[in-house]
């Protein structure tokens, strides 16, 4: 993993900014919210009136034998939990339906930025780890919005609530009873500060299980042909090792601070059994009140031990937060200052000058010029390495040039709506990306092409035997990554897509480098028919594919070092000659 950028989280336990940044995905359900809000407030008075009703029971009725009385008051205890129930539970679904809209809202934003990010930012970022901040991150910001942020309130009134009763009741005990609050926000302060930093490692772990995950289940083929599941079972158990140590260090944090808030509790309720025990004694206590001041004792704490769980909410918000923001902050590279949505003409292609480097100066094309002209087909070959696919991002708009410019029909591709651009391409690549979904749908793309149009591409490609004779024909379904087709036919459902798009620029990627030579023979006259009348960038390593190209670009190095047909370019005795001559040579020799 150590080829990725890492987080870089800020160090700060609360930050206003972020929280307030947070807080705006709950604006289009403020509805929702002042009504949470107002069920909280209520249900923080009705937790106040059950001490009281018990004073009221003991000192009025039983004190006094009054039996009917006390039916009385526990009718009206009975009604009061009722009331409680009933607002409690308005209360927490409003707030947890308005915390599953925001998760959505939030969800579908982040998946939109990185629908917008260029090809560069994953190669950058894990695949794993962006998976923790759609999933993971967002549940943790989810609860700060459904138990914290909102709920906090209710909480705090409900320590309003208590100290004012407890105060107008008798203000001496009140204080006694208030004597330990220094030490808890010493131990609030202490565990504030170290469960931030475990939070915040509990979450890089997380993110890094994820992307190992990933990473080795999308190439479990390659990880079982070449005997790799005892290392990678150790890899992974160091990763998930170092979670575990994470995890343990905030249950450290949290088995400290939970018992000592009891234990601060327990310690309350004792000096109010003391000193008010003596204030019964001597009479200037009622034992009503007594027992009222124990209940409201125990209601004080909760409250509290409520909170210091909402500022752990609040931590695991803060670092998931950095993270998402982090994210959508991120700046889409590919962009169009002067955007032009589409451009009239058939399709000219020229490169100008254009060097480019993924990193520094480390110059992977360098001063690369050429021009296709509409209708015209060119091809690169090259030895790996000579720069040939960046030429196919570039032209996709994948990256950007650092010099030169690259226009299609005059225009500087910089300018167009990378939408629009990649619109009029159709791009086959040696590695087909195919979704789970029907036969049919993969051809689409989601596009309204219709039934027709989508069987005549199988046809011209020779796809369309292979496809009746499957179940559902198209309507078959495709397994994820394409795991029930073979290579071939997966190229060939490709070309399959490319000429249902009819698009007016073709590039092919060692689009056939993995056909087999009777598929190949089928897909050349394919080949025929989805060249005719486009302008076409072929990458190839094998040569029989583009012998009747217009022009061969023939590059090393990030250079053009040869141009011209196939012909010229065996008479010129170069570096094509070379790569011809190591494809063929053996088969001329056994032919000879």
């Amino acid at each position: 993993m150590s080829g990725f950028q890492e987080d870089d989280p800020t160090a700060k336990a609360y930050d206003s900014k972020l929280l307030l940044r947070l807080l705006r995905y709950l604006r289009p359900y403020k509805s929702a919210v002042a009504a949470s809000f107002v069920l909280i407030v209520l249900m923080a008075g009705l937790d106040l009136v059950g001490p009281y009703l018990t004073k009221i029971a003991i000192d009025r009725h039983i004190a006094r034998g009054d039996a009917r009385g006390l039916w009385g008051v526990a009718g009206l205890y009975g009604l009061v939990l009722l009331a409680a129930f009933v607002v409690r539970f308005a209360q927490v679904f409003i707030l947890q339906l308005a915390g599953q809209k925001i998760m959505l809202d939030m969800r579908r934003e982040i998946f939109g930025r990185l629908q917008e990010l260029h090809v560069g930012y994953f190669d950058k970022n894990p695949v794993g780890r962006l998976m923790t901040r759609v999933t993971t991150d967002v549940d943790a910001i989810n609860e700060l919005f459904t138990s914290g942020v909102v709920t906090v309130f209710g909480d705090l009134f409900t320590l309003l609530g208590i100290m004012g009763v407890m105060l107008s009741m008798n203000w001496r005990l009140a204080l006694v009873t208030f004597a330990v609050l220094p030490f808890f926000f010493l131990v609030t302060n202490w565990f504030r500060k170290g469960a931030r930093q475990s939070f915040r490692e509990v979450r890089k772990w997380v993110a890094r299980i994820n992307a190992f995950l990933q990473e080795n289940l999308s190439g479990m083929s390659v990880v079982q042909l070449f005997g790799r599941e005892k290392r990678n079972l150790t890899l992974f158990s160091e990763i998930n090792r170092k979670h575990a140590d994470a995890n343990v260090d905030s249950i450290f944090y949290y088995a400290v601070f939970y018992p000592l808030i009891d234990l601060l509790a327990a310690v309350a309720t004792a000096l109010i059994l003391v000193y008010g025990g003596a204030g019964v004694l001597v009479g200037t206590l009622s034992m009503g009140a007594l027992v009222a001041f124990v209940q409201y004792s125990e209601r004080f704490w909760r409250p509290i031990s409520d909170l210091s769980e909402k500022f752990n909410i609040m931590q695991a918000a803060m670092a998931s937060s950095e993270r998402i923001f982090q994210l959508l902050d991120t700046k889409p590279e590919i962009t169009a200052p002067a955007v032009v949505s589409a451009v009239p003409g058939r399709g000219r292609l020229a490169f100008e000058n254009v060097s480019f480097a993924y990193e520094g100066e480390n110059w992977i094309l360098r001063d690369v010029s050429f021009t296709v002209e509409p209708g015209k087909s060119v091809a690169l070959v090259g030895a790996t390495g000579a720069g040939k696919t960046t030429i196919i991002s570039l032209l996709m708009r994948f990256y950007d040039v650092q010099q030169g410019r690259i226009t299609l029909d005059g225009v500087d591709i910089r300018e167009l709506d990378p939408r629009a651009l990649r619109a009029q391409v159709a791009l086959v690549l040696q590695d087909v990306h195919l979704s789970s979904g029907t036969i049919a749908s993969n051809i689409r793309l989601g596009s309204t092409i219709d039934d027709a149009r989508v069987e005549k591409a199988a046809r011209t490609v020779h796809l369309h035997p292979f496809i009746e004779g499957l179940p559902k024909g198209y309507a078959s379904e495709v397994k994820e990554r394409g795991a029930t087709l073979s290579v071939g036919q997966k190229q060939l459902l490709s070309f399959a897509r490319a000429l249902a798009h009819d698009p007016r620029i073709l590039v092919l990627d060692e689009a056939t480098s993995s056909i087999d030579t009777e598929t190949e023979m089928l897909i050349q006259d394919a080949l025929r028919t989805l060249l005719k009348g486009r302008t076409a960038v072929v990458i190839a390593h094998r040569l029989s594919t583009i012998q009747n190209v217009d022009e061969i670009l023939v590059m090393h190095k990030g250079k053009i070092r040869e141009r011209g047909t196939h012909q010229a370019l065996l008479a010129e005795r170069g570096l094509y000659f070379k790569l011809y001559q190591l494809q063929y040579k053996e088969q001329e020799r056994s032919v000879a």
